[in-house]
Parts: C-alpha cells; sequence; structure tokens
C-alpha cells in the first residue's frame, strides 16, 4: 500500500468522523431536549439548537482537517488547492455565522461580557 493510498483512508476516516460527530451531536441533543421537556416543560428548542449548534462547529472542523490531509497527501493539483480554499472560507463563514447566532454576540465582544464587572473606585 503507498502512501497516497493510506492517507486517501485516513482523509475518508476523518469525514466518517465528521459525520459521526453531527449524528451523534443531534442525537444528543434531542434526547436531552426531550429529557428536559418532560421533567420541567422548559425551552426544550434552546437546548437542542445549542447542543446541535455545537456538534455542527466541531463536525466542520473535522472534516476539514479531512479535506486539507485530502489535497496536501494524495491530489495535490492547483484545482484542488483551489477547491480546497473555497471549501475552507465558506466552512469558516458557516462556523462564524453559528457562533455568533448560538452566543448571540460578536465573538470579539463575547470577552467583554464574560469579564466580572470592574470593582468601583478604591479612591473615592
Amino acid at each position: 500500500m503507498h502512501f497516497t493510498e493510506v492517507m486517501d483512508w485516513v482523509s475518508r476516516g476523518f469525514e466518517v468522523a465528521g459525520v459521526v460527530v453531527l449524528i451523534a451531536g443531534f442525537v444528543s441533543g434531542a434526547w436531552r431536549s426531550v429529557a428536559l421537556w418532560r421533567r420541567a416543560r422548559e425551552d426544550s428548542y434552546q437546548v437542542v439548537r445549542r447542543s446541535f449548534g455545537r456538534s455542527i462547529l466541531l463536525g466542520l472542523e473535522i472534516l476539514v482537517a479531512a479535506d486539507l490531509i485530502r489535497t496536501v497527501a494524495v491530489d495535490q493539483t492547483w484545482q484542488n488547492v483551489l477547491t480546497l480554499g473555497v471549501i475552507v472560507l465558506i466552512r469558516t463563514f458557516l462556523s462564524f455565522s453559528l457562533e455568533v447566532e448560538m452566543d448571540g454576540v460578536w465573538p470579539w465582544r463575547r470577552r467583554a461580557l464574560d469579564a466580572p464587572a470592574a470593582p468601583d473606585d478604591p479612591g473615592a
């Protein structure tokens, strides 16, 4: 077995792992959502949305890794490199959009919201 064949199988393994993460994230989120709804009748939609959103983000990162492996180790053509660049741009935009939608705040504002309030001026 040659190096390119091994890397092709490795990239396929990453693709399968990415899909498994997506499916497991949805099933886990749905399970937790139903359990929460049965116990407390709370807004279980937010639970499944947040859980599945996080699994989509992780799945996208794994799928980008699969594309990188395939492009760098298996099919080294300019067309594949350009295709990879477009795929990475699209997936990055999707990840960014999902994060903003789930957190409800721009990433550069998250730190300001997470930081504890500044103490009052001690000299006053």
